[in-house]
């Protein structure tokens, strides 16, 4: 089982990446769309990404409820796979 630092780092790589930010920018707070802007199929797009990431998958009406990093990690977090 990942811990919460590991997920954190990543989902943080991803979204730095996915959305062309530096790592100052980056933090648990960060609202997707108030913060970042994103649009609905940035959005669809990141999701996946973690799906991939993390082996897991993100029904759509969670994925509606993930607007920041803390809360896609702790979604993540508890619904990792149990190895």
């Amino acid at each position: 089982m990942l811990e919460k630092k590991v997920i954190y780092d990543r989902v943080a790589a991803l979204v730095a990446d996915h959305f062309e930010l530096s790592t100052d920018q980056i933090s648990g707070d960060l609202n997707f769309l108030n913060d970042i802007d994103v649009d609905s199929i940035d959005f669809v797009e990141l999701v996946l990404e973690m799906e991939d990431e993390f082996d897991a998958e993100i029904p759509d009406e969670d994925a509606d409820k993930l607007t920041t990093i803390n809360q896609t990690v702790d979604y993540i977090y508890e619904h990792q796979a149990k190895k």
